[in-house]
Formats: structure tokens, sequence, C-alpha cells
């Protein structure tokens, strides 16, 4: 098997990028970029720790994560599983990366970064929805944002709806749970109760 071990071997095997692949990348949010943010409704936060790295899925109303000024974003840590995973990584690494996709749009933003978790009051009661404060907000100082062209959304046909995967093809959250704990937890039980139990801790 042939690998590359080099920087030198791997530009070798794919060239020189076009200028459009540079230029498109800055250190603050421009006008555009900031239009992208403002209508992202999801965005996967990767870190890193000690442990590893981790990347982890964000979703919120339309705009949740903030833009505070050209080198600011801000982003509400809402309700989860309580593993803190990424959370925990930026205490020990500040270093981000955030991908921005909007439903229906091909091209994607990215944003990297370091962060911090603030938990002052008055930010706090900024990001409240439904009476429900964020427990932090992850604070982001931009260091580079560009937009990825949207050739991985078209190969995939992400947005088409005649290519939706049919989730009674996959096993359920229940199943797993079940077969991983020696049907300690889950089980169908666990899948009954979960869209109501989401629905009342989405915030």
């Amino acid at each position: 098997m042939s690998i590359i071990r080099s920087i030198e071997e791997l530009e070798a095997n794919y060239g020189v990028p076009a200028e459009a692949a540079t230029v498109k990348e800055v250190a603050v949010i421009t006008r555009h970029y900031r239009s992208f943010i403002e209508a992202a409704p999801f965005v996967a936060l990767a870190t890193s720790g000690p442990e590893g790295l981790d990347c982890s899925p964000r979703g919120d109303l339309r705009g949740f994560v903030r833009v505070r000024d050209e080198k600011t974003l801000q982003m509400p840590d809402r309700r989860g599983n309580n593993r803190l995973d990424s959370l925990r990584n930026i205490v020990r690494d500040p270093r981000v990366a955030l991908l921005f996709l909007l439903p229906g749009v091909g091209n994607t933003l990215r944003v990297n970064g370091r962060a911090e978790l603030s938990v002052d009051p008055s930010l706090l009661a900024e990001f409240v929805v439904d009476g429900r404060a964020p427990r932090c907000v992850v604070v982001i100082t931009v260091d580079a944002v560009y937009f990825q062209c949207s050739r991985a959304i078209v190969r995939s046909d992400l947005w088409n709806p005649a290519r939706h995967v049919d989730p009674s093809s996959l096993p359920t959250p229940g199943q797993i749970l079940a077969e991983l704990s020696q049907n300690r937890i889950g089980g169908e039980e666990y899948d009954r109760e979960w869209p109501e139990r989401a629905k009342k801790t989405l915030w």
C-alpha cells in the first residue's frame, strides 16, 4: 500500500489550489458571511482535548449563533445529555471549528477560532427561550472564516426529500441502548417515551 507521508507528497498529488479557494478565507466576519450565520439553524462544533477529538451537533432557532462583532460569535449551550464533551475540551483547549449548514443551500460556512465559556447572567439572559436560559454561552473569537463550495452537498443529494433515509430501516436509540446495556436501559419503553421527553426538555 502506498501512503502519503509528507506535505510535499500530498501537494504533489493534488496540485495548487485555485485562487478562489484561498481568497475566500478572511480573519473577520464579513457582511456576506454574517448572512450565512444569521440564517443557519444548525452547526457542527469540533473541539480537541486530552481524551481526543469531538464533533457535536448544535441546532436551535434560526440564527441562534449570534454575531457580536466582526471577530466574535456567541452560541448558547442548550440542554443535552450532560456528557459535556465539547465543553470539557474547550476549558482545556480553546481551539474550535464550526461548520454551518443551511437546509436547502449548497454552500456551507466554516469558522475556526478560540472559544471560552461565559456564565455572565446578563449574557445568559439574552438567550432565554420559553423562560429557560442556557447553562453557558460559548464565546468564539474568530481566526478564520470562509465558505465551502457545494460539491459535497450536491454529491450527497442531502436536501432531496426523495433521498431521505427511512428511519424504520435503522436500529432505534432504544434498541441500541438495550443491546449495549444488557437491557438495563433502553428498549421499546425508551423509544415510546422519547418524543414527549424531548419536547419537554428542548430548552
